[in-house]
């Protein structure tokens, strides 16, 4: 929508054009927010309280975007980045901010996009709840191949023994530019390490990466979980369908040697053109083709593709609060859905009388099985399939669903489909727990569940530190009538 008629024209900023302003704040995502004689910009890598030169990249009728040339005076809250790879990766975007002001803003940016949701208190979003750890936090990292020369911030002397095959991670700001990873404070400290040797060898092996254009070369994903409280290690090698088995086989004994951490190795195919880390028919080269982790006094199977959370320090927390929040008696039924590898449903077992468990996919649910075998759990059901079609015949045949008093729900970022919605206003049990990594989604969702539902409270949960993203559990009560 343009401005009104009698507001004064936006400041001329063409592309290129370098200007002087203090950044406002942080906004939804990440970005940078200043305003020049009106006109709102738009940076990536800026903060609060900073004076910046900026070079305007767009501008656009409501707003233009610019990219930081030179930090002119420094925020209050600015911290040393840990990373020598912080500005040019993209994953962590907040490393040189102060951690409690990565929180404070997290919460600002829960309370920003439910300002719409009708009756919505000043302390509906609680205070956040920060990680007990701010580094090596993920107990999983997706690493792509790349052909051609890469890009490196590393020194000359580093990592250039040849010039045709890059492993690491995504620039900022690119779906297909990757620059190679020589240190990362996000999962543990053997993965760069473990991420240089696969490059090395990859390189002398004389097979190319996946070229995502052509749709040629071998070597697409490189996939490290790891367990934090049982120093278990995974590999996961997906490769394009063509290529040699020997030199996979070759890859994974010199792995096998060089790293005798590692636990286990699996190796999948993948054909898709989409740059997505998932595999078909996965093989287990040596050890058990999965790993194990510890949560909630609970141990969890892990395989290469089942869905867990990353941050299981912060889950817990989140997971006891869930437990508490849920006032369960003993005699409640609950439905989990989207349950991945069963750790929610595992772990309110013990407070409920049954919990059933949905999923889309059957590996999880062979994992959520085993995961309650392998803790002496008896009172869950797991169910595989399209969750629409699933949650539909359930509502259906309540004889071998019986009907929840409470419904647990940890959807994917997209949030939950219509037609889950509209089964979950249909079903009307008497809670919802909605646990949430898109405070945006979750909005658009809370809006749909708004006539039969009462938002009672949002938690907070920093699962992410150095990035924008943060994870919301919504406590909602069926309203009477």
């Amino acid at each position: 929508m343009p401005p009104p008629p009698d507001s004064p024209a936006p400041p001329p900023l063409p592309p290129g054009a370098e200007v002087e302003l203090t950044i406002d704040k942080l906004i939804f995502g990440g970005q940078a927010l200043a305003r020049v004689q009106g006109l709102v910009v738009l940076m990536d890598h800026g903060l609060p309280g900073q004076r910046v030169r900026v070079r305007i990249t767009r501008q656009r009728a409501r707003y233009a975007a610019a990219r930081v040339v030179e930090v002119l005076s420094p925020s209050p809250a600015q911290v040393a980045p840990c990373c020598p790879h912080f500005g040019l990766c993209g994953g962590c975007q907040w490393q040189d901010l102060a951690y409690a002001e990565q929180v404070r803003w997290k919460r600002l940016h829960v309370q920003e996009a439910l300002r719409l949701y009708p009756g919505l208190a000043d302390d509906t979003v609680r205070p956040p709840v920060a990680s007990p750890s701010v580094r090596y936090y993920r107990n999983k990292m997706e690493f792509s191949f790349a052909p051609g020369k890469p890009r490196l911030q590393a020194p000359p002397d580093r990592g250039r023994a040849s010039g045709d095959l890059a492993v690491g991670l995504y620039q900022a700001g690119s779906s297909e530019e990757i620059f190679n990873v020589e240190d990362c404070y996000l999962q543990s400290p053997l993965a760069p390490a473990l991420v240089a040797e696969v490059r090395r060898w990859c390189r002398q092996s004389g097979l190319a990466a996946y070229n995502p254009r052509t749709r040629r070369g071998c070597w697409r994903f490189l996939v490290l979980r790891d367990g934090k409280r049982t120093g278990q290690i995974l590999v996961h090698l997906i490769t394009a369908p063509r290529i040699d088995p020997a030199a996979v086989a070759a890859l994974s004994n010199h792995l096998q040697a060089r790293f005798p951490a590692i636990t286990t190795l699996v190796h999948s195919r993948s054909d898709a053109k989409a740059p997505v880390a998932d595999g078909e028919h996965p093989r287990t080269l040596w050890g058990p083709g999965c790993i194990e982790e510890e949560l909630c006094g609970l141990r969890f199977r892990l395989s290469p593709q089942s869905f867990f959370q990353i941050n299981v320090e912060a889950a817990e927390l989140l997971y006891h609060t869930l437990r508490r929040l849920g006032e369960f008696t003993g005699r409640e039924t609950v439905w989990d859905l989207y349950c991945g590898a069963g750790s929610i449903a595992l772990t309110l077992a013990g407070a409920v009388d049954r919990v059933v468990g949905f999923e889309l996919a059957p590996e999880a649910v062979n994992d959520a099985y085993a995961n309650a075998r392998r803790n002496g759990i008896d009172n869950c059901r797991f169910v595989a399939g399209d969750l629409k079609t699933r949650l539909q015949e359930a509502i259906e045949t309540p004889r071998h669903y019986p009907r929840p008093e409470v419904v647990v729900t940890d959807p994917p970022r997209a949030g939950m489909h219509p037609q889950v919605l509209a089964a979950l206003l249909a079903l009307a049990p008497a809670r919802l727990l909605y646990v949430s990594c898109n405070p945006a989604t979750l909005a658009r969702d809370l809006g749909v569940l708004q006539p039969g539902y009462h938002l009672a409270a949002v938690y907070p949960f920093d699962f992410f530190p150095h990035t924008a993203h943060i994870e919301c559990l919504a406590v909602l009560a069926r309203r009477h009538g």
